[in-house]
Formats: structure tokens, C-alpha cells, sequence
């Protein structure tokens, strides 16, 4: 059979198309040192996806970061938290990169955003630029490696957005090279009996082993069950010349040969992002800190990640039948790891019946839903949570338990507390907090006051009460001392703690007039870098006032000279 030349042309272009889905060898890299990754795109991470590439900056801060292609700057954001200090760049094809715990800015970037920090006499802003005000050049210096905001070491994460819809696709997808020949790593196998089903004996989740075969896949034990259950994975993958233990690219589940659900870290939304607690054994996590992967969607769970779906993922066993389901676990590169499991149908005399913890109230996810404990009442707006369930809350005169961390929940509910019977005065140093788990201390909870109530907004389960914090912040010099000569200084630098509700803010003067002090709430630590402002007298008079979350205050004055 001769096919006309015109079609073979079509068929070629749209191969071409659909493998080039994305530019390639149009961006160049971010830096100049290899591609070392410490996190991938889509990791699970609390409440959220990774949405881009954690690049290793070999344990350095300061290292060059250079601008993917031309562009112009539409966003900086700096602060404490989050992505500490970030840079947007949109890109003429559409997309926007993103640079995130920089260090510092290159010069002309730096300039301009320290001027509107001056300006509005705050460390912490977010401007948008005009576009086309700050442009760049591909390999442009725009910015220098760091370690600021959530960061939990020296890295760059890096991410490429829809200019659009700022959508965020996996960086990996444009061309960049990593090394990666290992398969991803299987921990563990769930299995899930869902509707009017039972898995070896149980009702409940239980965990099923498995054990490695000589071609590297793995075979998990006879499963017997009846009924609609589902499964669950997790595990990780490393990449070549790291440690870390990264996300896995995709996760395929099929049945006798047929595709019931495959999902993969393309790209995702940030509006879905929460949903990822949906993904996710949310119960599991709670009390093991493990995130298995569910291969099965629930009917609550918005999420796009999936490619393939066939009744949700969920397999209907019947009695008498067998069935083969492999799992296949994928990293970026195309390693793959393989489990098999054997199920037969067959009913089995239950041995751990269904389990449901009861209390003496239920919560309806999608009405509001207000209880009055006591000393403090709780309001839960509809939608807060997924699914319906038994809530535990415990009542009390001066303290409120709230359920545990066993449950997601999407949305803030609030916690209103009634301080009527305490002084005006001293309600001026009162706050809620939650205890911690570990030792019961106190933490700070944003606390909104009005007249005799008390209110905070949260998504954090746990044991709240009105906690005193009587004591102000602790201002240490750490770098000079009083009366002395700081002509060869290049920076200023204190340490700035409070015991108990937390910083709240911290205002800083030479000669009576605003200085920016760069803030690092993980090393509680303050600086003031002298290139900022020429300092016109000799003697400096330095103020630093910091005041925590309740009103606290702590003034530190001292005098230095610099020539």
C-alpha cells in the first residue's frame, strides 16, 4: 500500500511537533557550573508541589546567575520567607523564568529595587516593573546565588512559567541535561479496600510485601481480595552524582494490560496545588511522615496531573477471577521500576473489620459547620475540609484541643476565643498559641483583637489556648562594639530574638535617618551593608528598635565612627 508523499510530510511535522512540545536549545542554563540537582519538579512537599528545579550551588552562596534568554523584569519579590529574594523574567516566546534565595541582584537590579526600599522603608516589597524597564540579554548577570527566604541550604530553585497562564512546566523539558541512570527507588506497597471490599482478610489499609526478581523488578506477594479496592506506592528517585532523595517522575498502574491510571510532573497549577494532600494517604502522613502515592482518584481530588484515568483507577475484583497489576515507577530520564501484583478473587473470613473512630461530633464537608467548646469557639467554612468525618475536639476552660494532624484541611477555619475576663491592659500581651506537640510550649498564632474576642484563622490542627508574653526582644551587636572605628567595616551586623510570640518588626537609623537592614529570620540576624548610604559624619549614632508580636520593645543605641 503506497501512502501519498503529502501525508508521510504531515506525519513527519506532527511526530516533530509533538516531540518538540516544548523550545529547546533556546534557553541556555542559569548558571555556569553542571546541572546538580538537590529537588525536582512536582516533589511532595507540605501542602504543595515543587514547582520548579532546585539547582546545587556546590554548598556556595554568591555564584553568578545568568538571565536564560532576552527578557525584561516583571516581578521582584523579596522576603523573609518563601522564596526569599526572587526575580521574574518574561521572555518574548511566552515564558517566564524564575530565580528564587538569591543572595543579591546584579547592580542595575539592585539599585532599583534598594531605591523603592528606601522609599517605602521596608525590607520585605513586591514591585512590577513597567516592561521593557529592566531588560536583559541572555547570559546577563541578573543575580547571585543564595540562601535566603524557606531555604534549607545554599541552592538556586529555578522554574519556567507560562508568561499566560503561569502555569509552571518541568525546566527539564526545555533541553537541560542531567545525569540520571538509576531507577527510582520502591519503599512501600498499600493496598485499599474501598467499596464493600476486603484485601487479605482486612477492611482497613494494610501494607502488602514485595520482593526483588532477577531481571530488577519486583513481585509482590498473592493479594486475595473481593470488591473495589485500589493501591498505593511510595518511593523516590535519585540522580547521578547526589544523595538527595528526589520525587518520581510519573506513576503508571495497569490491570491485565489495560492503562487504569497514569499521572506525571509535566506541569500543574498553582490554584491545585493543596490538592496534592488528595494525592497523598493524608492519614498515613499524619502519623508516619510518609506520602504514599494513591493510584486511585478520589472523588474530591481536582488535581490535572493525570493522563489516563479508567474508573478512577479503582479495580473491581470478582470471585473466581485473577488479575495482574503492574505499577511502573519513572523518573525524568525514562528509568523505570516494575512491580507485579498477583490478585486473586476469592472471599476471606474478615479478620481486621473496618475501622471508624467515632466521636461525638461529624463534620459535613460541604456545609459550615461551628462548635462551642468552652473557651473558645471554632468555625469551619464549607469546603474546609474533603470528605465527611468524626471530629474530635475536647473542651476546656482556659485551653481547646481541635482534632489532630491525621486530617488535611483545604481552607482556614477559624478559633475565637473570649478574653473578657482578663485586664484591658494586660490583654495588650496576650495571643493565641498552639501548644506544640513535642513539649507543649506555646507558638505564636496570628491573632486578630477585637474589644473581648480574640480570633486567629488557620488550617493547623492541634491544642490552642491564650498564651503571656511578657518579655521584649533581645538585641545583640555581633560584629562590632561600642565607641568603636568601623572605617573598614563592610556591613553592619546584629542578632535580634524574642523568646516566646516572635518578631513582629524592627526599624533601624544612622544619625536619624532610615537605614535597610536585610533580614534573615533563620540566623536571626540583621545587616546593614555601608555601600548603601555614604555616611556624611564621622560619629554615627546607631537605633535599632525591634518589637515582637504582642508590643513588646527593645531599643538598642550605640554611637560608632567611620572615616
Amino acid at each position: 500500500m503506497r501512502i501519498p508523499l503529502i501525508c508521510v510530510l504531515f506525519l513527519s511535522v506532527f511526530s516533530s511537533l509533538a516531540q518538540t512540545k516544548y523550545p529547546q536549545d533556546v534557553f541556555r542554563s542559569p548558571m555556569d557550573i553542571p546541572i546538580i540537582l538537590a529537588g525536582t519538579f512536582g516533589e511532595l512537599r507540605s501542602n504543595h508541589f515543587h514547582a520548579g528545579i532546585d539547582i546545587k550551588t556546590q554548598l556556595r552562596e554568591g555564584l553568578p546567575i545568568y538571565g536564560i534568554a532576552d527578557g525584561t523584569v516583571t516581578r521582584i519579590k523579596i522576603s523573609h520567607w518563601g522564596y526569599g529574594k526572587a526575580l521574574y523574567v518574561a521572555h518574548p516566546n511566552g515564558y517566564t523564568s524564575v530565580y528564587a534565595h538569591l543572595q543579591k541582584f546584579s547592580p542595575e537590579i539592585e539599585a532599583y529595587i534598594k531605591k523603592i526600599q528606601y522609599q517605602k522603608k521596608s525590607y520585605e516589597v513586591e514591585v512590577f516593573p513597567d516592561y521593557g524597564e529592566l531588560k536583559i540579554k541572555q547570559g546577563d548577570v541578573i543575580a547571585y546565588s543564595g540562601n535566603s527566604g524557606s531555604s534549607g541550604g545554599p541552592h538556586l530553585h529555578f522554574e519556567i512559567r507560562s508568561s499566560v497562564t503561569e502555569k509552571p512546566t518541568n525546566p527539564l523539558l526545555y533541553g537541560y541535561e542531567v545525569r540520571d541512570a538509576t531507577n527510582p527507588t520502591l519503599l512501600g506497597l498499600y493496598g485499599y479496600p474501598l467499596e464493600n471490599a476486603h484485601i487479605n482478610g482486612s477492611e482497613n489499609q494494610l501494607q502488602i510485601n514485595f520482593t526483588k526478581q532477577k531481571d530488577g523488578s519486583f513481585l509482590a506477594d498473592e493479594v486475595t481480595a473481593l470488591g473495589t479496592i485500589g493501591f498505593g506506592v511510595n518511593g523516590f528517585d535519585r540522580l547521578d552524582m547526589a544523595a538527595n532523595k528526589n520525587g518520581v517522575y510519573s506513576v503508571k498502574q495497569i490491570v491485565n494490560g489495560k492503562v487504569y491510571s497514569e499521572f506525571d510532573f509535566e506541569t500543574f497549577s498553582f490554584a491545585e496545588s493543596r490538592y496534592i494532600n488528595t494525592l497523598i494517604d493524608y492519614k498515613h502522613f499524619g502519623k508516619h511522615r510518609q506520602r504514599i502515592q494513591k493510584l486511585f482518584k478520589e472523588p474530591y481530588n481536582k488535581l490535572s496531573i493525570y493522563k489516563q484515568l479508567y474508573l478512577d483507577g479503582k479495580i473491581t475484583i470478582e470471585q473466581g477471577l485473577s488479575y495482574k497489576v503492574e505499577i511502573l515507577l519513572a523518573d525524568y530520564k525514562g528509568n523505570k521500576t516494575k512491580l507485579i501484583i498477583p490478585v486473586k478473587g476469592a472471599k476471606e473470613a474478615i479478620k481486621s473489620p473496618k475501622k471508624v473512630e467515632k466521636t461525638d461530633n461529624y463534620i459535613l464537608a460541604n456545609k459550615p459547620n461551628s462548635f462551642d467548646l468552652g473557651a473558645a469557639k471554632v468555625f469551619f467554612p464549607e469546603n474546609t475540609f474533603y470528605n465527611d468525618f468524626y471530629i474530635d475536639l475536647k473542651k476546656g476552660k482556659d485551653t481547646v484541643g481541635i482534632h489532630d494532624n491525621t486530617v488535611a484541611a483545604h481552607r482556614n477555619f477559624t478559633i475565637s476565643f473570649d478574653v473578657s475576663a482578663f485586664p484591658a491592659e494586660e490583654r495588650k500581651q496576650l495571643f493565641i498559641a498552639r501548644l506544640k506537640d513535642s513539649d507543649q510550649t506555646p507558638s505564636y498564632t496570628k491573632t486578630y483583637k477585637r474589644g473581648n474576642t480574640f480570633t486567629a484563622r488557620t488550617r493547623t490542627f492541634g491544642t490552642y489556648t491564650i498564651a503571656k508574653d511578657t518579655t521584649p526582644p533581645v538585641i545583640t551587636p555581633k560584629n562590632f562594639k561600642a565607641k568603636q572605628w568601623l572605617t573598614n567595616y563592610r556591613y553592619l551586623s546584629l542578632t535580634i530574638a524574642d523568646d516566646l510570640s516572635g518578631i513582629n518588626s524592627y526599624n533601624a537609623t544612622i544619625n536619624g535617618e532610615w537605614i535597610l537592614m536585610e533580614y534573615e529570620p533563620k540566623t536571626r540576624t540583621i545587616t546593614y551593608t555601608f555601600d548603601d548610604k555614604i555616611m556624611d559624619k564621622t560619629e554615627c549614632n546607631l537605633k535599632v528598635t525591634v518589637t515582637d508580636n504582642v508590643g513588646n520593645t527593645t531599643t538598642l543605641e550605640q554611637t560608632f565612627f567611620r572615616k
